[in-house]
Parts: structure tokens; sequence; C-alpha cells
């Protein structure tokens, strides 16, 4: 079922209902975690089949860029900066060559503008003269550029290089958590004990439908857990709004009716592409 088909159906009405009758009962095994979770795993893979990072990016140089820019503020406002940002510097070699101020200019709707500028230059020379001007495709080397962590190459390495990874962002932590995967807070443990549940093969698709889940039902203040299709899943199930009108309230960018975050989605986003910077 779609996304703003389960948001709009009975579906998350019911699965609320059943969540809400549940009754607790021994603790649960690590086996039965694991099956829950991977099953959590196969719903939102039915509820977002289209889950696509969603940083607009053309070459793994851009992602790279944006990953970075993300910091911070949203995909969206880094959405609307890159265009501009791009056309001036369309290589590693090119905004290696920048002149700060220049390039503070063009992210500066990102915040913290200074210091992205100057993560930016250093590891496009870094690219430029260690690796053959070409963005390295190997978590070892990525991890060595200027403001690259081990989050941002798992990003490029997902989605620009096919390398199976675990995205490890706010979203992800606070869903993981709040569905009892994992205790862990820091990202790196994070990041293991999740890689232990699923097979390789599903890590970077995995990473993409928390984060969708995470955005658009299960916020962080007010999760809309009447309107959520795993509801009978989930072990926090009542920490947000469990009446279902008010619940669909809360549904965020293509659940909500609402743009997504990329001025150039995926073919099969079945919502509307964000609007350019100064557009709305």
């Amino acid at each position: 079922m779609k996304a703003a088909e389960a948001a709009k159906s009975g579906k998350p009405a019911k699965a609320a209902e059943a969540a809400k009758s549940a009754k607790p009962g021994k603790p649960e095994s690590h086996l039965a975690m694991v099956r829950r979770a991977r099953r959590i795993n196969r719903e939102l893979a039915e509820i977002y089949p289209y889950a696509h990072p969603e940083l607009d990016f053309r070459n793994p140089f851009e992602l790279l860029v944006a990953t970075v820019l993300s910091a911070q503020t949203t995909d969206l406002r880094v959405n609307q900066t890159t265009p501009a940002l791009f056309a001036a510097y369309p290589t590693p070699e090119d905004m290696a060559a920048a002149v700060p101020e220049e390039l503070e200019e063009l992210v500066r709707p990102t915040g913290f503008f200074r210091a992205k500028a100057k993560s930016l230059i250093g590891l496009s020379a870094s690219i430029r003269d260690n690796f053959g001007g070409e963005v390295p495709g190997r978590l070892a080397d990525l991890v060595t550029l200027p403001g690259v962590g081990r989050k941002t190459a798992n990003v490029v390495l997902g989605n620009a290089f096919g390398v199976p990874g675990i995205t490890v962002d706010t979203h992800f932590g606070r869903l993981v958590r709040r569905w009892k995967w994992t205790e862990q807070e820091d990202p790196e443990k994070v990041e293991a004990e999740i890689a232990a549940i699923f097979p390789k093969s599903e890590w970077t698709m995995l990473s993409h439908r928390v984060v969708f889940h995470g955005r658009r039902i299960c916020h962080a203040r007010r999760p809309a857990c009447g309107a959520c299709p795993i509801a009978p899943l989930c072990p926090s199930y009542g920490e947000g709004e469990t009446d279902p009108e008010k619940a669909r309230k809360l549904l965020k960018y293509e659940m909500g009716g609402q743009p997504g975050q990329r001025l150039s989605p995926p073919p099969d986003y079945p919502g509307r592409p964000a609007p350019a910077l100064g557009a709305g």
C-alpha cells in the first residue's frame, strides 16, 4: 500500500486500536526483537517503496558536498542552495580554488557557513591532491576528508557507489531506540547493533525507510501514532497523538499533501517537488 493511501485508509486507525489493546507480557527476547525489526522493515518497504536520499545530486561529489552542508539544517534548504553552488563550482578542482568569502556567501542559507565553507574547500583540495580529483569509494578514504565523518561517508557510499551502509542520523537513532532495537546513543554503536540485525543488502534502503518514517510520521515531539501503519509493532505506541483524525493532521511531506524536500525528486516520488529558493 502506498504511503499516502496508507495514511488516508483505515489501516492506521485499525493498527492504532490493535496497539492500544495489546497487553504487556514478558520481556521480549532478542530473537523476537530481531523478527519484529525485520517485519517493521518489510512494512516500511511497502509504505515507502520510493524511499530515496532526499538530497539532490548528480554525481558523488555533489552528494558529498550536499551531505556536508546538511548538518544542522534541512535537506530542503540544502537543495535550494546547491544549484547556484554547483553552477559556480562544478568540480573539486573548482571548489578547492574558491575564494572563501565567495563560497561562504553561497552556502550561507545552510547555516554555520564559515565552518562549512572551510570544510568544502579542504575536502575538495584533498580530493584533488590525494585522489586524482575523484571522490574515493572507500570508507577509510572518505573519513580522511575534512568535515567528513562516518555518517556522511555511509551516505555517499550507499547512494553514489552502491556500497551498503547504515546512516545513523538523528531520525534513525531516535526511531531505532523508540522501537527498542537498541539502547545505544553513540552513532557507531547504534550502527553496529543494527547492522547485526539485518542482512548487508538491506542496510542502505533500511536507512532511507527509517528516516522517511521519522520525517513523515514518527516525529520527535509529536509522533502521529494514530496514523501509523506499523503501530502494532511499536513498543512505544502512545508517546504521540493516538486519535486517528488528529494524528493525520500531523503527517508531513507527501503523506500530508505537502511538497517534498527535493527540487528534483525521483520519477516514482508520489508527492510534489519542493520550491526553489525564494519561490515559496
